[in-house]
């Protein structure tokens, strides 16, 4: 019969070694996720600007890396749209509202689009995603969605191809060099009109959300477009 010293000695040393063996795992387990993460967003940055391989399946990690390590420049601009040396990891885009992250589409040294991060409230729940705009500054290359609660077959809809198609080529920019955004009609949009998309039936709120945080996201952006359509970068 063992005597409580024994048990008691036994039991701390299964306990350590369980729990060197759970913290192991754990870390291990985090920096997978925490690549998992930065991979899933350097793929909707990719989606957004119009890299989306057939079939999408096809897509793997190292595909992503090298895509994106070829095409993409990625650096942060201040409130004024200048440059700064800031990493672009190392900004919470919900935290910080003055420095902003932007990612440039180039090849052969020209540019072919721009990307920037947008999020904001849908119904249920704050929507992440990405919004690509074209060298003028002014129409939509295309648009993604990575993170969302909202309701499967209504304001989850924002993360099918159908719907995000509907932006590319359409304008944020007025004629008169206004910023203002893209309207996401209820029902069918006006097929004439460059500043609208259509809908989704049944979603009304989570539409109009979308309607409201891409034009807010584009005002933090515009001192560096305007330079764009103005020629001056």
């Amino acid at each position: 019969m063992h005597s409580n010293s024994y048990t008691i000695i036994f039991t701390s040393i299964v306990t350590i070694i369980l729990g060197s063996f759970l913290s192991i795992a754990n870390g291990t387990l985090k920096e997978r996720q925490e690549i998992n993460v930065e991979n899933d967003s350097k793929k909707n940055i990719l989606s957004s600007l119009g890299h989306r391989p057939q079939p999408e399946s096809s897509w793997t990690s190292d595909d992503i890396k090298r895509i994106f390590a070829q095409k993409i420049d990625a650096y942060v601009l201040n409130a004024k749209g200048d440059h700064t040396d800031i990493d672009p990891k190392s900004i919470d885009t919900e935290a910080d509202k003055e420095n902003l992250p932007i990612y440039v589409d180039k090849e052969n040294g020209e540019v072919r689009g721009y990307a920037i991060p947008i999020s904001g409230k849908g119904l249920w729940s704050t929507l992440y995603g990405y919004f690509a705009i074209e060298p003028d500054g002014i129409t939509a290359k295309g648009i993604t969605f990575y993170a969302h609660k909202e309701t499967p077959g209504l304001g989850g809809e924002v993360e099918k191809p159908w719907f995000q198609k509907n932006f590319v080529g359409k304008r944020f920019i007025d004629e008169k060099g206004n910023l203002v955004g893209i309207k996401v009609i209820k029902g069918k949009a006006n097929p004439d009109s460059p500043y609208e998309v259509d809908g989704i039936s049944g979603a009304t709120i989570t539409s109009k959300g979308l309607e409201s945080f891409l034009v807010e996201d584009l005002e933090k952006y515009e001192p560096f477009f305007q330079k764009i359509r103005n020629g001056d970068i």
